[in-house]
């Protein structure tokens, strides 16, 4: 799956750098190190929280000054926020590895599915999606 996991990529790395930066900000050891570095967390601070795609994708828009993007409900502009190609031949190919049967004509019904299979699919592989961009 090479554009979804360009998506799950540049969303799980920027959960990276926002635990990063939270992390540092608490004084907690950051992503890598081992949690007996912080004293005080047991066994629950080892395990690794799953990525809040909300808070992620919120910090992106704070980052590049809060563009006018509505990544909450559009393929395109989450696309669009995480820097990746929202050109329609795109979305194709990414309805085509989400399984996607309807026309891949660019219409609002394809990009609909497109977001919330990409929020279903990210809930998946260990993110915290809210529930509303969800089926």
């Amino acid at each position: 799956m090479g554009i979804f996991n360009a998506i799950k990529d540049a969303i799980f790395g920027g959960a990276e750098q926002v635990q990063q930066s939270v992390a540092q900000a608490q004084g907690l050891p950051q992503m890598g190190q081992p949690a007996a570095a912080a004293p005080g967390l047991g066994q629950a601070g080892a395990q690794a929280a799953p990525v809040d795609v909300e808070a992620v994708l919120t910090e992106k828009m704070r980052a590049k000054g809060n563009p006018a993007l509505n990544w909450k409900t559009s393929i395109v502009d989450l696309m669009k926020l995480l820097d990746l190609d929202s050109s329609l031949d795109n979305r194709k190919d990414l309805a085509s590895e989400l399984g996607y049967t309807g026309a891949k004509d660019g219409s609002a019904e394809m990009n609909i599915w497109l977001h919330r299979r990409v929020m279903e699919e990210l809930a998946k592989n260990g993110a915290r999606v809210p529930a509303a961009m969800q089926d």
